[in-house]
């Protein structure tokens, strides 16, 4: 009887140890894309712990957005927002450098209408309430130079409003991204530690008492 030798396929093999890498590359990819979705668990702990407060403020704050503010809508999971970008008179500067104060932030456009009406209350409502605490951020986003927008400001009298501009568009761009900012006017409240209390968009009378209370209670909080 001839003796027949059993040899191993060198495709075989070959085969192993593609499906070896095959699932190790797969393993991978899994575990990137619940990371870039879900977040890796330590991220989302950090932005709870870091917004903490914010939370409870924002809860103060549901039974507030009421009349002139009605459209309010408080942050069900505050988080913190970007470091938005924007120029002030003396040149860039960001959310960041507003750090420990309550930001109203408002972006608005010389050729929007109901931003043009609601300017002088919030010039007013920057007048009554502004301090180390608490500021009313109203970034122009016309694009061009900044004659169109200090001009209009001067026309209708602002007084107490710093000038803040982005012609860039990036900061509405940002906030557009993250859901906040549909149209203009478009208004976030944010707190001392840059974390997102709620959010407006369409005009209102931020002079008004409901809009005091609100706004009272988030630099309160």
């Amino acid at each position: 009887m001839t003796e027949q030798k059993s040899r191993k396929s060198p495709f075989s093999a070959k085969l192993v140890l593609i499906a070896l890498a095959a699932g190790l590359i797969a393993g991978a990819v899994a575990v990137y894309v619940k990371n870039a979705v879900y977040g890796n668990g330590m991220g989302e702990i950090a932005a709870a712990s870091q917004c903490k407060a914010a939370a409870e403020t924002a809860k103060r704050l549901k039974p507030l957005a009421i009349g002139e503010v009605a459209a309010f809508i408080p942050a069900e999971k505050p988080r913190k927002l970007p470091n938005l970008a924007f120029r002030d008179i003396d040149g860039e500067t960001s959310l960041a450098a507003l750090s420990g104060k309550t930001v109203l932030m408002n972006l608005w456009a010389t050729w929007c209408v109901p931003c043009r009406e609601e300017m002088p209350a919030l010039d007013r409502l920057e007048a009554d309430m502004g301090s180390d605490a608490f500021e009313v951020v109203a970034v122009n986003i016309d694009t061009g130079t900044d004659e169109k927008p200090v001009r209009f400001l001067e026309d209708i009298g602002i007084q107490s409003l710093a000038f803040y501009r982005d012609e860039t568009m990036a900061t509405f761009n940002t906030l557009k991204k993250q859901g906040l900012a549909f149209g203009l006017p478009s208004t976030v409240l944010i707190d001392e530690n840059g974390c997102l209390l709620g959010a407006m968009n369409g005009p209102a009378e931020w002079d008004s008492a409901d809009a005091k209370a609100l706004v009272g209670a988030a630099v309160g909080g």
